[in-house]
């Protein structure tokens, strides 16, 4: 048997096993990072749509003349509860980026301070209601955009 063929043959099968090993890798990583982005993506719009509408659903309580305080600061606190934007708010924790985390956690804060602008005499004619969404809709806004910049990374 002529050793040069026994070599070649065996170069060109370990060539071949090399490529195919380093395609199925590629492969492998742009499906890791697809399901990655696509995981983070489903994440991040639920977790800003959940601040969204619970930040619409406080403004609408605070606008309903008809509640006395204590049932307005009741239905806040169930408001916010109902949100599940604390359950989204750990998954964040965990998933995102540690740039990400503080905004998301920052967002989250503007809404904890709306909902205690429920424990004010009168919410309806509170002067800190507008300062307060206003700085919710810019944290609202500053996460939107970190998490934009974060799947665009991907």
């Amino acid at each position: 048997m002529d050793w040069g063929t026994l070599a070649g043959t065996a170069l060109g099968a370990l060539l071949g096993v090399s490529t195919t090993l380093l395609g199925e890798r590629s492969r492998w990583r742009r499906e890791n990072t697809s399901r990655e982005r696509a995981a983070k993506q489903q994440l991040y719009s639920e977790y800003l749509g959940a601040l969204w509408l619970t930040r619409h659903r406080l403004r609408d309580l605070q606008r309903s003349a008809a509640l006395t305080r204590e049932e307005r600061v009741k239905q806040s606190g169930e408001i916010l509860g109902a949100g599940n934007a604390f359950q989204l708010l750990y998954q964040m924790r965990i998933v995102a980026p540690v740039p990400l985390d503080d905004v998301a956690a920052q967002a989250f804060r503007g809404l904890l301070r709306l909902r205690d602008r429920f424990d004010q005499p009168d919410v309806s004619t509170d002067p800190e209601w507008s300062a307060t969404q206003t700085a919710l809709s810019e944290a609202l806004e500053a996460l939107r955009q970190a998490m934009r910049s974060d799947l665009s990374s991907l």
